[in-house]
């Protein structure tokens, strides 16, 4: 019976140094959760043996269990690296179906997929028409590989100082060649519908009437109009250099850029300007057009919305990476590249967005690290090798002892 007893010893030593092994072995591993092994002893009994006083059978493995506690969040230079600092996983999509992850070194296949070293696809909330996420359902993270459409300029906002104390022009009629007949000018570059840039020139003349001032529009040095035809718009100020707010919105004719673009209409606010000083300035210039651009690279915030940046400076959601957790992980089968399996025993995912409820948070730009303790896992690997030498050293004295009894006259 010793001999049987010191063997399930030996059995639970060596599943005890093979954990122990496996820990140590993936101490790098980003991602990875440590494991422990659990035993529980075994007593030899029946229905019908109502000894207390029994001797056990030994020893067996109850179980591995996994260690899901939080590893350090180490910081890298790669955009395409998350890590989830709180409860959640990954979800990805693979040939197992979904499966499960808190390893988060993403790259990008051929075909634009954000995917994972096993090629698993990494799974988000798509954004809806109206510019939310349809957070029930899932799809594949995919960059954008064509160019981002160019937006026509339609409005704009005008914010400049008019020197109260100047004269007006010298010289009459305006002629936008001939700068003594306009007091000051500023320039912006507005975008037809194919995205060709044009510029866009504003003259500015001061008037006789007490804070008034004409306002002019060339673009590509040919003249726009208002008010069907009109060559100019009247800007007019109070005592105190604050604009009228009744001229203060200027809309353009339409005009034909010449590209083969449908024609720009283009509605100006000046509201933000001011008669003030003797100094001409420019504080604001800006229109709602640009140009094509293509993509430079992705942002991820805290809360998992991926966006894409674009050379003409636009962003453009792709998704909300959706975050699963289980109320069961130790029930997770463990699919081995850092990746799990749903079970029965784990229960099913709840998939949420990171940041809200009890869903952990996501770190761009970093991965989660191994939650190994090495100096721990030592320690287990010194304890595992005594209680194996222990054991063996029990089925030799038991050796020894029935070698007593069979030597025996």
């Amino acid at each position: 019976m010793s001999f049987r007893i010191a063997l399930s010893g030996l059995n639970a030593a060596s599943t005890h140094l093979d954990v122990t092994a496996h820990n140590i072995a993936n101490v790098n591993t980003a991602g990875f959760k440590s494991s422990r092994a659990l035993f529980s002893d075994v007593f030899a009994t029946s229905s019908n043996d109502l000894s207390a006083t029994a001797s056990g059978a030994g020893v067996r493995t109850a179980s591995i269990s996994q260690q899901f506690s939080q590893g350090n969040i180490d910081f890298t230079n790669n955009n395409l690296d998350m890590a989830v600092s709180g409860e959640g996983f990954f979800v990805m999509s693979g040939r197992e179906g979904l499966v499960y992850s808190r390893a988060g070194a993403f790259s990008v296949d051929r075909e634009g997929n954000v995917v994972n070293g096993d090629l698993q696809k990494l799974q988000v909330f798509p954004v809806t028409a109206g510019g939310n996420f349809a957070t029930g359902s899932l799809s594949d993270l995919k960059l954008q590989t064509t160019e981002s459409p160019p937006k026509a300029s339609e409005k704009g906002d005008i914010g400049v100082n008019l020197p109260a104390n100047v004269s007006p022009p010298a010289v009459t009629p305006f002629n936008s060649d001939q700068p003594d007949s306009y007091n000051h000018a500023t320039s912006m570059t507005v975008f037809d519908s194919l995205g060709t840039p044009h510029q866009a020139t504003m003259y500015f003349s001061r008037t006789a009437t007490p804070n008034q001032w004409e306002q002019r529009l060339y673009v590509d040095n040919q003249p726009v109009t208002v008010n069907g035809g009109d060559p100019f718009s009247t800007l007019s100020f109070n005592g105190n250099g604050i604009l009228d707010p009744l001229t203060a919105n200027v809309s353009y004719d339409d005009f034909d850029a010449g590209t083969g673009s449908t024609p720009i209409s283009l509605d100006l606010n000046f509201i933000a300007s001011t008669q003030y000083g003797n100094e001409f300035g420019v504080n604001n210039l800006y229109n709602d057009g640009y140009t094509t651009g293509r993509m430079t690279g992705i942002d991820v915030d805290a809360k998992g919305v991926v966006s894409a940046r674009f050379t003409n400076g636009q962003l453009q959601q792709l998704g909300k990476i959706a975050v699963a957790i289980f109320n069961n992980p130790n029930g997770l089968q463990q699919l081995g590249d850092t990746s799990w399996a749903e079970t029965y025993t784990s229960g099913g995912p709840r998939l949420g967005e990171a940041g809200t409820s009890n869903f952990g948070l996501l770190q761009a730009g970093a991965l989660e690290s191994s939650n190994v303790d090495l100096t721990a896992q030592l320690v287990e690997m010194i304890t595992a090798q005594r209680n194996f030498q222990a054991n063996a050293q029990m089925i030799s004295t038991s050796d020894q002892v029935t070698q007593t009894i069979i030597n025996m006259r």
